[in-house]
């Protein structure tokens, strides 16, 4: 059953959902859907991007990877103000950082759907979630490789 409130259209969350009425639009329930879109409802800006990061939350409170990519950044820029790299180099490790992110976003967006739709096991459920896994593995490696190609040789220059 949807609602109006605010001119947004809104209908009901789930609310077992761990994050279910946290952050702004999900107090309202809003869930946006294919009947929402064709009747043109409208869809607050600052809705999405509290929902965008209802998404970066989630993924950060439920994917042990994402803790690690983030003490992984927070490492990389660490060493980077310790070593003082050029406007580019941090350009470019933000660059790699904000991908590594992204990927695992994406990543854990298709796990919990697949999850949803294939609640039992089946071998292409299977193969979803091990793409998913190896493109943040392929953005984490990419991103290893050119941390070591602006920090070895500032390293190197210490010495």
């Amino acid at each position: 059953m949807a609602s109006s409130d605010g001119g947004r259209t809104c209908a009901p969350a789930n609310p077992s959902e761990p994050d279910a009425g946290a952050g702004g639009c999900a107090d309202e329930g809003f869930v946006r859907n294919a009947d929402s879109k064709s009747a043109r409802a409208p869809y607050d800006l600052a809705c999405a991007f509290r929902n965008a990061g209802a998404g970066v939350r989630y993924a950060f409170s439920s994917q042990r990877n994402m803790k690690i990519h983030a003490a992984v950044g927070v490492a990389a820029l660490l060493l980077g103000a310790v070593l003082g790299i050029s406007p580019l180099e941090w350009a470019v490790v933000a660059v790699c950082i904000g991908v590594v992110f992204a990927a695992e976003c994406v990543n854990t967006a298709i796990e919990s759907v697949v999850d949803l739709v294939s609640p039992d096991y089946h071998i292409l459920a299977k193969h979803a979630k091990d793409a998913a896994a190896g493109a943040v593995l392929v953005c984490a490696v990419a991103s290893v490789v050119v941390a070591a190609l602006i920090f070895v040789p500032a390293l190197a220059s210490l010495f």
